[in-house]
């Protein structure tokens, strides 16, 4: 059951991370407008089953009026708020708070930092840590995404691929992290990368809208433009066995999908998101209305 919305409310960050699964960066194009928020959050209230509306990009704040107005619009309809930043606006406490201020009383029960070495090298002293602390003395409830460079390790502790190499770190491979940061990675056999094991593509969850009007299951994987077909009617008429992509994906991953278009593929993944993520890549061009836009595959940059 979908019960959350999450607006990327812009591609456009100040930052160029190497793990971004959405190829984010300063020339990043698409950022919502207030009335086109207006209009998704008549349709999660139609949906009626949304608990929560999530403001995040890219960057939110660098468009922090149009981000400040929406959150107040999503209050006023009864939704809980969720934001995530990178928090690059913290250059002090008390600029913090004054950022933070006109977020007070407005429903926000999930404010989220990135605090990893991704973002602040110096991980005791860096601008995440000044906004969680704002975000706290203006009763913010606060949490951290911490997303550092993968880390092998050897796995014994369970009889499942007990002595078996583990990727620690966080990092989701798709996106530009498939260009920055696989190599030198151990891979799985492609042949056991036989589940979705992050979203669910039958009963959805959560979905992410972004300016173009794509409602993405995981990002880059669009379920239908909403600016052709009102979000609640791509929700509530969404199966995944009329799906192009996500029907061989909910029958048997990334091997299914490889199999069912007799894509060419390597002998070996870092994980399931990567196997996948090559795989959309050899069919963008086939259903691009799909898998978009172009620039979160690193295309039409």
């Amino acid at each position: 059951m979908l019960t959350a919305i999450h607006f990327l409310l812009t591609y456009m960050c100040n930052f160029e991370c190497d793990h971004c699964f959405l190829y984010c960066g300063p020339n990043s194009k698409g950022t919502f407008t207030l009335e086109q928020i207006r209009t998704v959050l008549e349709e999660a209230v139609k949906i009626g089953t949304i608990e929560w509306i999530y403001f995040e990009g890219g960057e939110p704040f660098l468009f922090y009026p149009i981000m400040v107005e929406g959150v107040k619009l999503a209050h006023e309809k009864g939704f809980k708020i969720g934001i995530v930043t990178n928090s690059y606006w913290a250059t002090c406490s008390e600029d913090a708070e004054l950022w933070l201020n006109a977020l007070t009383n407005l429903g926000v029960k999930d404010f989220t930092v990135s605090n990893d070495e991704f973002h602040f090298e110096n991980k005791d002293n860096n601008l995440s840590k000044i906004a969680k602390n704002a975000a706290e003395k203006l009763n913010l409830p606060t949490s951290s995404i911490s997303i550092n460079e993968p880390q092998v390790e050897m796995r014994f502790d369970t009889e499942y691929e007990k002595g078996k190499p583990v990727i620690g770190g966080g990092v989701t491979f798709r996106g530009r992290a498939v260009d920055k940061i696989i190599e030198g990675l151990p891979r799985r056999k492609w042949v056991e990368l036989k589940e979705c094991p992050y979203e669910d593509l039958k009963g959805l969850g959560r979905i992410h809208v972004d300016p173009f009007g794509n409602a993405h299951i995981c990002q880059g994987l669009s379920i239908g433009n909403f600016w052709e077909t009102p979000l609640s009617e791509l929700v509530k008429n969404y199966d995944p066995e009329n799906h192009p992509i996500c029907d061989p994906l909910y029958r048997g991953g990334p091997v299914q999908l490889v199999n069912d278009y007799g894509i060419a593929h390597e002998d070996a993944y870092v994980d399931e998101c990567h196997m996948c993520y090559k795989a959309r890549l050899s069919l963008i061009d086939k259903y691009p209305q799909y898998l978009t836009p172009k620039q979160v595959y690193g295309l039409d940059k």
